[in-house]
């Protein structure tokens, strides 16, 4: 769909801009280096999501093109504080999420929101191993945990703004092996670590892609992890191949894990042939870990 400005072109027709949520994130930041690298005019927001007056204020200001959202609240050090913290949660990614996408929308501006794809778990018609991933389309069925329960309200919500672009992603990895919301950097330093294959995404490489997805104006639900899917234990082992030939690891399993946090994790593949029509180029995900991730690590490498 193309969004019309209220100038009367449409986005595509103008110079890029961008106005980007969540300055001090970890997404947010990425993005601001990747707009950066690519010469695109972007700056970052300084009002509050929840506050309606401020984003109205930011918008007008920057006049951006397109808005792009990676704030919200995930909880530190995990989703566990959002169990004991449930109005700041709600606060931030349902209010303020509608609230953002609300002013967008009446200013023609389509807004880029980074979601969670932890918002499904396997079942009896897309079992573990099966390769039957959940579709965009598809109702979550995963409310073990109270951030995602929010995530899926305002996703269900957000279907009703067509200017909005949902990009569902789960797990994240970068190649910044010292980032600790790195998903890799959390497993290796976990006592122990439960052995199931998950769809996950590699931002060096979806997150130019997200970019790109702005500049052809698309919109919708999108599930943005690469394709395929990848175990805890694959992954560690090639962290042992390319990065510490000497790192070892303990399992436990999902009844043992759950003594030890408080809200339940979310267990999924997504299928991603939506998001491989519109971006062929796009790596499974073993082959995005080792070219993005791993080989770039590697010792001795450059």
């Amino acid at each position: 769909m193309g969004v019309t400005a209220e100038n009367g072109s449409s986005p595509a027709e103008r110079t890029l801009k961008f106005l980007i949520y969540g300055r001090t994130g970890w997404i947010g930041g990425l993005l601001g280096k990747i707009c950066g690298a690519q010469g695109i005019s972007f700056e970052y927001a300084s009002g509050r999501l929840e506050n309606r007056v401020q984003i109205e204020q930011d918008v007008e200001k920057a006049k951006p093109t397109h808005v792009f959202n990676a704030a919200g609240v995930t909880g530190r050090p995990n989703v566990d504080w959002c169990e004991s913290h449930k109005v700041e949660t709600i606060r931030a990614n349902v209010v303020g999420t509608l609230t953002l996408a609300d002013v967008c929308r009446e200013r023609g501006v389509i807004l880029v929101n980074y979601a969670t794809g932890c918002i499904f778990e396997y079942d009896e018609k897309h079992p573990i191993g099966s390769g039957i991933g959940f579709k965009e389309e598809d109702t979550p069925n995963f409310i073990g945990s109270f951030y995602s329960k929010t995530k899926a309200m305002v996703e269900e919500l957000l279907k009703n703004y067509e200017n909005v672009c949902t990009l569902r992603v789960r797990m994240p990895i970068s190649s910044d092996l010292s980032n600790p919301r790195n998903f890799i950097t959390k497993i290796t330093r976990y006592e122990k670590v439960v052995n199931i294959p998950n769809s996950m995404t590699i931002l060096d490489e979806l997150l130019p892609i997200s970019i790109e997805m702005a500049k052809r104006n698309l919109t919708g639900i999108w599930n943005f992890t690469n394709p395929g899917a990848v175990s805890h234990n694959e992954i560690l082992e090639m962290y042992r191949e390319y990065i510490n030939p000497n790192f070892s690891w303990k399992n436990f399993t999902l009844e043992e894990q759950a003594k030890v946090i408080v809200a339940p994790r979310s267990n999924n593949e997504l299928d991603t042939t939506k998001l491989e029509k519109e971006f062929p180029q796009l790596l499974s995900i073993k082959e995005s870990l080792i070219q993005y991730v791993f080989k770039p690590n590697q010792k001795g490498s450059a």
